[in-house]
This record gives structure tokens, sequence and C-alpha cells, in this order.
């Protein structure tokens, strides 16, 4: 008996980027390796997405599921109708673009979308959804969320943690088999408000929108904390479930296209479309 072929699921992963010098004399991309590893050692090709907006859609055609990752950058207040208010905001206007086309192309897909940290906060936003520009500036009675200006490179620094309260009868809560669990952090934003059709998944003690998710979505979710480290097991289960979407996605696509192929042969070989 032939044994049927399955692949493992193509995940797009957004890059981070920087100006010429420190590691380059031109501008360069950066990426944590941990974002990569923890997806492949779960059974995920991972594919790294430099920035071109106009490539978005060879992109999307390749993949099965977006990790749309955080950095050491901001989401322009001007998406969520603010005007810039706090000077810790850090812009990069080329990846925010090239991002907010990739979230729309995969949205319009229902695409599996795991939006961690930033990317957590470019999907609320892009919902509809508002950000804190600066957590200690919003909510000064606020938990530390982050004990470094640069929330990628913490400088020696023991990172923040803190306890999550999961939502419910979220996704998320069917993700993960605890609805209580303690998280790292390192953000200086979070998310204010979400959209028409996101809900919240998850909450710090203080209050702080910590996940969100789209409701008329497959997988559509994101999280304010980095489960690429998988430092405990609900980070894995995360990304589990995360790679297991994109695998349906797989399979339903080529459940698609084969159907598609079948009924055009069907069409070609019916009488009177038979070529000469």
């Amino acid at each position: 008996m032939q044994k049927k072929f399955q692949s493992r699921p193509v995940i797009g992963v957004t890059l981070d980027s920087e100006e010429a010098g420190g590691y380059a004399d031109f501008p360069w991309y950066a990426l944590r390796q941990n974002y990569l590893k923890s997806l492949a050692e779960l059974g995920a090709v991972p594919l790294a997405l430099p920035h071109h907006a106009e490539l978005a859609d060879e992109y999307l055609s390749m993949c099965d599921g977006i990790v749309v990752t955080g950095g050491a950058f901001d989401v322009p207040p001007e998406l969520f109708n603010e005007q810039q208010t706090s000077d810790q905001v850090r812009l990069k206007p080329s990846r925010t673009e090239f991002e907010k086309t990739i979230v729309k192309g995969a949205m319009q897909r229902n695409m599996p979308l795991l939006g961690i940290c930033g990317g957590q906060q470019l999907l609320a936003v892009l919902t509809g959804g508002t950000l804190h520009q600066h957590i200690p500036d919003a909510l000064p009675d606020a938990l530390e969320h982050s004990t470094t200006v640069d929330t990628e490179n913490a400088g020696g620094k023991k990172r923040a943690r803190h306890p999550v309260e999961i939502v419910e009868g979220s996704l998320l809560s069917r993700c993960v088999d605890r609805d209580h669990y303690e998280v790292n952090s390192s953000h200086h934003q979070a998310v204010k408000s979400v959209g028409p059709g996101c809900i919240v998944n998850a909450y710090a003690p203080d209050g702080v929108i910590e996940g969100i998710e789209c409701e008329e979505y497959d997988f559509c979710l994101g999280v304010q904390w980095h489960p690429e480290y998988q430092q405990h097991q609900q980070d894995t289960q995360l990304l589990k479930a995360f790679v297991a979407a994109s695998s349906r996605y797989q399979q339903s696509m080529r459940t698609a296209g084969k159907a598609m192929t079948e009924a055009m042969n069907d069409a070609i070989s019916r009488p009177g479309n038979e070529q000469a």
C-alpha cells in the first residue's frame, strides 16, 4: 500500500530590521534564532520574510501560516488615530508597512496568524483597536512589563515576569491546559482596546491586556509575551496548536486545489470539449 505523502506546513516569519551600523555597514535584518528553531522543532518549515510588500502575495502563496514577531519598535500612533505623546515610541515605517500587508493578506485568506508582542499590537490596531503608547505614562500603577528601554536586548538584566489569566472559552484557552500561569514580559506598550470581531483572551493582574483573538477566523491570535522561549509547557502548547492549524490550512488548500483540477479535467472531457 502506498504511503500518503504529507509535507510539513510552511510558516512565514517576519524579520526585524536595523539601519546601517553595528552588525553591518548597510541596512540589515535580525531575528532571534528561537523564533525559527521552536517552529522547526514542532514540525513546521519556518521561512523568514524580507520586507518587500510588493511580494506579499507570492510569500503568502508559499505559506500555510504567518508569525508576526516582536522587536525594538512600535506601531505608529497614527494607525489608531492618535498623535504621538511619548518620546519612548520608536518607529520602523518600512517594517510596519510590510507587516500590515502580510497581516491583511493572511486574514483575507483565513490563513493561521500568530502575533507575538509587537505582532499582537499590530493585529489589534489593524482590526480597529488602540494602544497605550507607553505603559508607565498611561498606567502608572501597572506592574513592571519591561526591565529595559530596548525590549529586545535585556543588557544582562533579568527580564520582567508576571502571571496571566486566560479567558475561559477563548481559542487561547483551548490551546493551553491552564487558565493561569507565568509569562515573560518585554514590552512598554500594550493594547488599550480591541475592535469589532476581536476579544481579549488574557489579562495581567494589573488589568493590562496580554492577548487578543479574532473570532471570525480559524486561528487569528496574538499574545503579548514570547512563547518562542518555551519557558513553560503552555508556551509549547500554544505553538503546537498554531502549527497544527497551519497544517490543517495546508491540507484544505491541497483539497481545494485537487477538487479544482478534477472539475477542470471533467469539463475538458465532456462531449464537445475534446481538442481536435
